[in-house]
């Protein structure tokens, strides 16, 4: 009973991992398209993680995991580069032929070179050292360059002082499909260590990512509310100092005419006399 009950709890956590890492990237691909703009989201972020899909892939389908976790990187990597894909041609002014055909194209060379080393591990021989440590070699880089690809958003970050161009809801059910792909593995007969580092940098990370938004993204709105205070009292004072200055050039121009009317009336009234 207790094995059966810890297998049914791997496949539903797995499968609600899988679920959360499939529409995660989702609300990411849809805000950049009704945007029409990347500004604000590393496209090493994506690239990244769309490689380290490929070596976390191997691994799952090398370990034998649960059906949900083998299928989670092949629908994490297509988002990721799609993604990609769009940061060419909104961020990078890539025509669109061409961010389309270079996305195809890492997709294609991916799926390939996932293939390839799958097959390659599979033909040594089941218990072999080599195969080990192929195996144990492709877990451990999968969470390394997931881990990595956040840097290079980290320092989006930093440059804007605020999260902008990121979706929230995406690193949010980002960070959920780790914490269910994590847990699944915790009901494993065997806690697979490696991939548990992967999910658990996933968590880590965009965790960092999320609180960051909350605490940055307020100072930026009060920021800009500020600038725009100044710049609005500046421009009053501006229209204070203009309108001061109008009246008082003309006023010795007006006194100056009336002088000459008087002066005027007077000769002719001499005159006329």
């Amino acid at each position: 009973m207790g094995p059966h009950r810890n297998a049914v709890a791997e496949q539903v956590l797995g499968t609600m991992g899988t679920v959360c890492w499939t529409v995660q990237l989702i609300p990411q691909v849809w805000k950049s398209y009704r945007s029409k703009s990347t500004t604000g989201l590393s496209h090493w972020l994506v690239l990244l993680w769309g490689v380290a899909a490929v070596f976390l892939g191997v691994y799952n389908v090398a370990q034998r995991l649960n059906v949900p976790l083998m299928v989670q990187p092949q629908l994490f990597g297509f988002l990721s580069f799609l993604s990609w894909g769009q940061c060419q041609y909104y961020g990078l002014r890539r025509s669109k032929k061409v961010a389309a055909l270079m996305t195809l194209a890492t997709m294609i060379s991916a799926g390939v070179i996932e293939l390839a080393m799958v097959l390659a591990l599979q033909s040594a021989p089941a218990q072999s050292r080599s195969r080990e440590r192929g195996t144990q070699f492709f877990g451990i880089f999968a969470s390394v360059v997931i881990s990595a690809g956040l840097l290079p958003q980290y320092w989006e970050i930093y440059k804007f002082k605020e999260v902008i161009g990121i979706s929230l809801i995406f690193m949010t059910v980002d960070l959920l499909g780790g914490v269910f792909s994590l847990l699944s593995l915790v009901f494993k007969d065997r806690f697979d260590v490696i991939a548990g580092v992967a999910y658990a940098a996933v968590v880590v990370l965009d965790g960092v990512v999320i609180i960051a938004a909350f605490i940055l993204n307020p100072l930026a709105r009060k920021r800009r509310r500020k600038e725009a205070e100044k710049r609005q009292l500046e421009a009053n004072t501006d229209g204070q100092i203009a309108g001061n200055t109008t009246p008082n050039s003309e006023v010795p121009t007006d006194t100056s005419a009336s002088t000459w009317e008087r002066t005027s009336r007077k000769i002719l009234d001499l005159l006329t006399v």
